[in-house]
């Protein structure tokens, strides 16, 4: 496995190594030991999987009580997958990091306690497979604004995207919730 720092270091880009022949491939998308060794050290107690089609934004969200670290990987298509820094002790607060995640490239993003996390489907569908370190409260969920000018991410051109009612309403900056 490789392990790529984002713009956001504490985001990490995990690429496996993939074993390829003509039955078709084989990888490891998680090694408890390999992301040790890469200062990772995580327990994941909840997975999660969801069907996105063309155009479906799916954030900006986070718990505040219970904040997830999140393992995502794009099983099917091709996501735009989104991460933001909400600990306001971070020099990075407020800022944001991409990653292409899909089927082809087979890597996954870490994305760690205390960011929000979303993302936007760019193939005709894409199924997106997530492990969680804390579960899923729904009285701690928040949405950050997906379109909130002063995070100010760079989503890939679309129309219109399809928003749920939840993230439809979320909250900008200057007003949600955070972490210390």
């Amino acid at each position: 496995m490789e392990f790529l720092p984002t713009r956001l270091s504490e985001v990490v880009e995990v690429r496996p190594k993939v074993f390829t022949d003509e039955r078709g491939y084989f990888l490891e998308t998680y090694h408890a030991n390999r992301f040790s060794e890469h200062g990772l050290t995580l327990s994941f107690v909840q997975d999660n999987l969801s069907r996105s089609y063309r155009g479906v934004l799916r954030g900006l969200h986070f718990q505040i009580r219970h904040p997830q670290g999140k393992l995502v990987t794009c099983l099917n298509g091709e996501i735009f997958d989104v991460a933001v820094d909400l600990r306001r002790s971070s020099e990075t607060f407020g800022q944001w990091v991409a990653v292409i995640l899909s089927s082809e490239l087979r890597n996954s993003l870490y994305i760690p306690p205390g960011f929000a996390h979303g993302f936007c489907t760019l193939s005709p569908s894409a199924d997106v497979f997530y492990k969680c370190t804390d579960v899923y409260v729904p009285q701690s969920e928040r949405t950050l604004r997906w379109d909130d000018p002063d995070v100010g991410i760079a989503w890939p051109e679309q129309e219109n995207f399809i928003l749920s009612d939840k993230d439809r309403i979320g909250k900008p900056l200057k007003e949600v919730e955070c972490y210390p």
